[in-house]
This record gives structure tokens, sequence and C-alpha cells, in this order.
């Protein structure tokens, strides 16, 4: 029986680990960054680590939000919730990261600013 829990705990160490390898588009500063996005024209959003996040905006710009601080596991589940109030998302709210599994809401952080990027190909 011992192997078997040796491998599992290997497996749950494992898979944030490779999360964390993934890499990162390079962005360039195309612009001055915004505290503020409208929720109305992000059309999607790129988890690309436990500390960045491009949002998609319905013009196709890219704005990357680099949070001040690993949100831990948001790398790896590349999902998050936010509450806001009216329909502006701003770097003085927080994300909510979503857990799989059933397993109920995950660490919360604080976004930074939204820096309009042009990413390289």
């Amino acid at each position: 029986m011992r192997p078997l829990l040796f491998a599992l705990a290997v497996i749950a160490i494992a898979a944030p680990v490779a999360a964390k390898d993934k890499s990162i588009p390079a962005a360039t500063p195309s612009g001055p960054a915004v505290n503020c996005v409208n929720l109305s024209q992000v059309r999607e959003t790129h988890v690309r680590s436990d500390q960045v996040i491009d949002f998609e905006m319905n013009n196709r710009k890219i704005l990357r939000n680099t949070l001040p601080n690993a949100c831990p596991n948001l790398g790896f589940e590349e999902r998050f919730a936010y509450s806001v109030t009216g329909n502006q998302l701003c770097s003085v709210d927080t994300i909510t990261v979503l857990q799989s599994g059933g397993a109920g809401p995950g660490p919360r952080c604080g976004l930074g600013q939204f820096q309009p990027v042009t990413l390289g190909k």
C-alpha cells in the first residue's frame, strides 16, 4: 500500500509544477496602463501563470494584468471568478481561483493594473 500512496503524492506535487512551466507569451507595452476594464468589452481571458492574466477585448486589444503577488493554483486551474459592483473590473478588485473537482473556492487574490500590450509571435 505504501508505494501507491507515494505515487499519489508524486502526482499531486507534479501537476502544479507542470502548470508553472508554461511559457508566457512575450508582450510589449502599447499604451498607458489603466485601472479598470469594462466587463461588457471583455471577449475572453487567458490565464498565463499564477501571476499573469491576458484579457482579450472585443476590439482584439490585449490587456495584460500582472497580479502584485502570485495567486496559488491560478496557473494550474486556469479559471477564476470575480464579484464587482457595476460593470467594471478594477485593480482594487479580487479574483477567486475556481478549483476543479468541486473542491470549493480556491485562493482569493488582488489584481494589478491592466496594461495594453502587443503579444510576440
